[in-house]
């Protein structure tokens, strides 16, 4: 099923139970998918690579938010991102453990021979694109950072 026939159907669920907070995020999703194929001009849909890049984005942003309200001591105002963030996270492919992602980039490391932090970007570059989607860039990062260090 298409991202927008899941999105709507969902919706609608969210509509039926009351659920503001699943619904908040639906239409924050929706908003963001209609901007995007409105940018490209086309008006076509989006490819499913485009549309989890999209979903990752706004699942990012409200974890960005809730680590900035925590901050600040505002934890009203970091509870409603994260809840947020957990409703968008659902549209998102299964996403790898730590463990999974550990043994893909052994695995680039060696395919490549990277000794060292010099490596690094070659090494990102091919784990993003395996794991994409799959695996948020920031963990990917820390566990090259810490293979190729050691």
């Amino acid at each position: 099923m298409r991202l927008q026939q899941r999105l709507m159907e969902e919706m609608k669920a969210a509509m039926r139970a009351k659920d503001t907070v699943a619904l908040e995020s639906l239409r924050a999703i929706k908003s963001a998918l209609l901007l995007a194929q409105t940018e490209t001009g086309s008006g076509t849909e989006l490819s499913e690579e485009e549309e989890i890049k999209l979903i990752q984005r706004l699942v990012k942003q409200r974890k960005d938010s809730a680590v900035i309200y925590t901050e600040q001591g505002r934890e009203d105002l970091a509870e409603p991102e994260l809840a947020q963030a957990a409703v968008i996270e659902k549209f998102l492919p299964e996403q790898l453990s730590e463990e999974d992602i550990e043994m893909v980039v052994a695995q680039i490391i060696d395919a490549e021979g990277a000794t060292g932090m010099k490596d690094m970007g070659k090494v990102m570059g091919l784990a993003s694109k395996e794991m994409a989607g799959k695996a948020d860039g920031k963990t990917i990062s820390n566990i090259v950072k810490k293979k190729l260090s050691s």
